[in-house]
């Protein structure tokens, strides 16, 4: 597990949070965490704090190529709406927050190693890849916000995320569902890709 701490800033609840980021930025503020069902129609993803409570849920529909995810806080309250949408070879998430704030991550920059994300309509930034399994999320002034870190090969999706900013954790955890689906549904579609070009081989 060693081997992988400097890139890796996975950590369970409970654990202390990783020594890159404190050493970078500091101690976070509160860490959230989420662990998510083996992908089903309905796509459910809770997300809790240090305790394992849970603070937030996402769940999903998938209607034809428009999924759906609302998140909700532990009252059932409506935190934000996201809606992936298709367009030529790309696709776009569109996030509506409770307030009416909107922004939208796109996945065409998804495919280098190091991955900027400029997420539009909020001026920030998400920097990290999929390969070093983290991610940082800055804002327009390249200040941190939180760093979210992915656990290695387990059957359960799990992420872990620091968050530096409080103020701006219903943002934050609304970017973390959408990455989550991103990131998913390119595994989906290498894999897809892979099994077709090795039933074409045969």
């Amino acid at each position: 597990m060693g081997m992988f701490s400097k890139y890796h800033r996975y950590r369970e609840a409970g654990e202390k949070a990783n020594v890159n980021n404190v050493a970078r930025f500091g101690e976070p503020d509160h860490s959230l965490f989420t662990s998510t069902k083996v992908f089903t129609l309905h796509h459910h993803i809770d997300i809790t704090d240090e305790t394992e409570r849970v603070v937030y849920q996402a769940d999903s529909k998938f209607l034809s190529l428009h999924d759906k995810t609302d998140v909700t806080d532990a009252q059932g309250g409506h935190v934000a709406h996201i809606e992936r949408k298709f367009f030529t070879l790309h696709q776009r998430h569109f996030v509506t927050m409770a307030d009416g704030l909107s922004f939208q991550l796109s996945n065409e920059l998804f495919h280098l190693i190091k991955d900027i994300t400029n997420i539009e309509g909020l001026g920030w930034q998400l920097q990290g890849n999929i390969v070093g399994l983290n991610f940082e999320l800055y804002d327009a002034e390249g200040q941190i916000i939180a760093v979210i870190g992915q656990k290695m090969l387990s059957i359960h999706d799990k992420y872990c995320v620091d968050i530096y900013r409080p103020e701006y954790e219903q943002i934050v955890v609304a970017i973390l569902v959408t990455l989550q689906h991103m990131i998913k549904d390119r595994e989906s579609s290498s894999s897809a890709s892979v099994s077709a070009s090795s039933s074409s081989n045969g």
